[in-house]
């Protein structure tokens, strides 16, 4: 009987070590989707522009004023090996909005009026990025790509209410870092051309803001953000020219 049991135990220490010293092999083989030498560059503009007079909105009545918002955020990017790009992604935003007068209806006995509300503001940021892609199957029209995103930002805004001895204002100034991961999903349309789309996440967020009210108040605020789910307002749809 002992005879029997030494090999058993013997052959039962030798399988984890024969396991581990066999490579498991998935046959995964990644294809060149995107070659070295490349440059990467896009490009994204908007711009809305808005006049009300006497508009109304639910329980907002005599909406008078004029805005608008404009954005630019130009993109970069360098292959500097096979499926493999660093670069950078700067934007620019500014925004007006001019209310002449407005008023909440709330109930016959509860009403709001706002007038002469003036508020203007101009963010700025830079992004360094690092691209990582990979092709679905053997296809080189369809491709996954993740990015590495480190993003610092900042931008100065003013809001002044009321008129004349009761004219009140608030000067703010804000600095914000970002470091997140943005996995897409990307076609190309021609040899050159690319339709990308990405979300966030996962990603860290820093920001602090110093108020100064009518020059004499002080506040400051700051907040740390972790964010470990998906992030559908960070989706963002771009088109990519691969050069």
């Amino acid at each position: 009987m002992n005879k029997l049991i030494y090999p058993i135990l013997a052959l039962f220490l030798l399988i984890p070590g024969l396991a581990r010293a066999e490579e498991f092999d998935r046959g995964i083989v990644l294809n060149t989707f995107i070659p070295k030498g490349q440059w990467v560059v896009g490009n994204s503009i908007s711009y809305s522009e808005y006049s009300n007079n006497n508009y109304q909105f639910l329980v907002i009545e005599g909406i008078d004023g004029i805005g608008y918002n404009f954005k630019i955020s130009p993109m970069f990017c360098y292959i500097v090996k096979d499926n493999l790009g660093l670069g950078g992604r700067f934007a620019y935003e500014r925004s007006l909005t001019k209310l002449n007068s407005a008023s909440i209806q709330i109930g016959d006995d509860l009403n709001f009026n706002v007038d002469n509300v003036y508020s203007l503001s101009h963010t700025y940021s830079g992004m360094a990025i690092m691209r990582n892609y990979i092709s679905i199957g053997n296809s080189n029209r369809f491709g996954l790509f993740n990015e590495l995103q480190i993003n610092l930002g900042g931008g100065e805004s003013k809001v002044v209410n009321g008129s004349g001895d009761a004219l009140t204002g608030t000067f703010e100034r804000s600095f914000n870092l970002k470091i997140g991961i943005a996995p897409g999903l990307m076609a190309f349309i021609n040899d050159y051309t690319a339709i990308e789309v990405n979300v966030g996440v996962l990603g860290f967020n820093y920001s602090h803001v110093k108020q100064t009210t009518d020059q004499v108040y002080t506040g400051k605020r700051s907040q740390n953000l972790a964010n470990f789910k998906v992030n559908i307002f960070s989706l963002g749809l771009g088109l990519a020219f691969y050069l």
